[in-house]
């Protein structure tokens, strides 16, 4: 990490995508299953109140109140297909998912650096917590349902764009800050993407910008946030003792 010091933190707050785990699997295994199974969703469970209330999202966001489910799900796809990180896309992807992993369909994927550090770092005392555009169902399905087992027990909380805000708006971390009650300057934010580590600083908050081979923005210019190629670079300080 090209940082001087280790980092004197009380919680590190996770990325997912191209952070803990490969951005390919959640487009080529994770967009797919979601993506077939939205029709049967929105046909057969439209009444369920976190469908129907993605439903009326997706019905306000393009200013169609009428839109029939067949409508519904082309906007979706579309959606998928820019790789918008509309919340409502989100819910949905995260409810097929959630039931993938549940029912062994679906094995979240984790770098071979990560877990190892995040159990450490747990263990040394440190929160960890995750902030992601994925939905919080879906979050909790990828910890939960891991290679490794369930790693629910290593995180404190988790957030998105629907209980945090946009990932690159510096009130969303601002949000997490008071929602953790932790001092934003003792809070880490991992990620791979310039735009979400410029927000966590403006917020006040500690940042790292994760730069992995092969990644969507493995070439991306970090400015000079500290940086790191896996988990294992990140040193962090003793935590205080408030």
């Amino acid at each position: 990490m090209t940082e001087n010091g280790p980092a004197a933190v009380d919680a590190v707050v996770l990325d997912i995508e191209g952070t803990t785990s490969a951005t390919g699997f959640v487009v080529d295994v994770l967009y797919p299953y979601a993506r077939e199974r939205f029709g049967e969703l929105l046909a057969s469970r439209g009444d369920e109140p976190a469908v129907a209330r993605a439903v009326a999202q997706v019905r306000a966001e393009i200013g169609e109140p009428d839109a029939d489910a067949a409508r519904v799900e082309k906007v979706l796809g579309e959606w998928v297909d820019a790789d918008r990180k509309a919340t409502p896309l989100k819910a949905l992807q995260g409810i097929l998912w959630a039931e993938g992993f549940a029912r062994g369909e679906l094995v979240s994927h984790f770098y071979p650096d990560v877990i190892p550090v995040l159990r450490r770092w747990h263990a040394d005392g440190v929160r960890l917590y995750v902030y992601s555009s994925g939905s919080v169902s879906a979050q909790r399905a990828w910890f939960k349902y891991s290679a490794e087992g369930d790693l629910l027990g290593l995180v404190s909380g988790l957030y998105d764009t629907e209980n945090a805000g946009p990932k690159q708006e510096a009130d969303s971390y601002r949000a997490i800050a008071a929602s953790t009650g932790i001092d934003p300057g003792r809070l880490l934010f991992l990620s791979d993407r310039p735009g979400e580590l410029d927000a966590a600083r403006a917020a006040g908050w500690r940042a790292v910008g994760v730069r992995r081979a092969g990644e969507p923005y493995a070439d991306a210019d970090f400015g000079d946030h500290p940086q790191a190629a896996a988990f294992s670079e990140i040193t962090l300080a003793a935590r205080s003792s408030s």
